[in-house]
């Protein structure tokens, strides 16, 4: 989250009241994150997040917001979408599309143990499950397609090892979404983003997901491939920790049971998700917008972490006493 878009408290006001929220009393920006502009805003009714959307459009962002509210209505603990009078969630301030959502309780765990992750898989397996009936679709718009736009344009900001490598996953990754046994992946709607700043614990306890806005229709395993890539890391090196990632795993196939083929693919996954997000922090840090309080991520940790799926994969065993 950032500020692209200056809202004045006169004008978030106007928004808030039009919802019945509230007279607000509370209001300021949001300094993580490159897509929207977010301010955090509170109201005597409650605590509330306000978003512009700076490149998402108006058509497509019911996907987001719907499934947000189909979640919501699942008992998915995530923020709902706040409508008017008219029972819109999507509402325009300052010409560009927004919307308000609930603030969810706690703080982000950014030092998670195992009991941590375990809680995230639980509830990324319930989610996937509860989305399974949501109509409409859309597709992952930073998937495969996203890649072989992206890499062209930032290959030449890289030096001759680093161009090696992003163009040689890419090939994988394009022969891996070809295989038999990729298109037979469960598929569904997918968070996609799920690091650990968009979770929230109260306390000891899980009390939430937020940020769906890369949300679209991909692979269950590439939404949990992205999870063990942050969750289930050691941030300074890349290194995947068996542990915890077992134990996300784990929990995640004791609610929706993973298939064969996930699990065989999971390490290949790993890497997709890896790739992922090496080229958007590259066009991100290359290529970057104008905004107060912007803090761009830097590419090398993803470029890290894909080098040791590649050299290090990791597999999951089932426990038999699970079977």
């Amino acid at each position: 989250m950032a500020v692209f878009t200056e809202v004045s408290p006169q004008e978030a006001a106007g928004l808030l009241s039009d919802l019945g929220l509230g007279t607000l009393q509370s209001m300021h920006g949001a300094t993580s994150g490159i897509e929207n502009t977010n301010y955090f805003v509170g109201t005597d009714k409650g605590e509330y997040v306000l978003t512009l959307f700076e490149r998402l459009s108006f058509e497509q962002l019911p996907f987001y917001l719907n499934l947000m509210d189909h979640l919501a209505h699942r008992g998915i603990p995530v923020p709902a979408p706040q409508a008017n009078q008219a029972g819109e969630i999507l509402h325009t301030l300052k010409g560009k599309p927004a919307a308000v959502v609930t603030r969810l309780k706690g703080r982000n765990q950014l030092a998670p143990q195992a009991a941590d992750c375990a809680q995230v898989g639980a509830m990324l397996a319930r989610m996937h499950e509860a989305g399974r009936d949501y109509p409409a679709q859309q597709p992952n718009l930073r998937g495969l397609a996203w890649w072989v736009d992206t890499v062209p344009v930032v290959l030449p900001y890289l030096n001759a090892s680093q161009a090696a490598l992003i163009t040689s996953e890419l090939a994988f990754q394009q022969n891996l979404a070809d295989s038999a046994g990729y298109k037979a992946l469960p598929h569904g709607a997918i968070h996609a983003d799920l690091f650990r700043d968009n979770v929230m614990f109260d306390g000891p306890a899980l009390s939430g997901f937020f940020d769906f806005y890369f949300a679209g229709c991909d692979t269950f395993g590439f939404d949990i491939a992205v999870c063990l890539n942050d969750w289930c890391i050691d941030l300074a090196t890349g290194e995947l920790d068996p542990v915890r990632a077992k134990a996300f795993v784990a929990a995640y196939d004791a609610q929706r049971r993973l298939t064969d083929e996930e699990i065989t693919l999971l390490p290949a996954l790993l890497r997709s998700a890896a790739l992922r997000f090496w080229t958007s922090r590259l066009w991100d840090f290359h290529l970057p917008r104008d905004a107060a309080m912007l803090q761009p991520h830097d590419p090398a940790h993803f470029e890290r972490v894909l080098s040791l799926r590649r050299d290090k994969p990791w597999t999951y065993q089932r426990d038999t006493s699970t079977i």
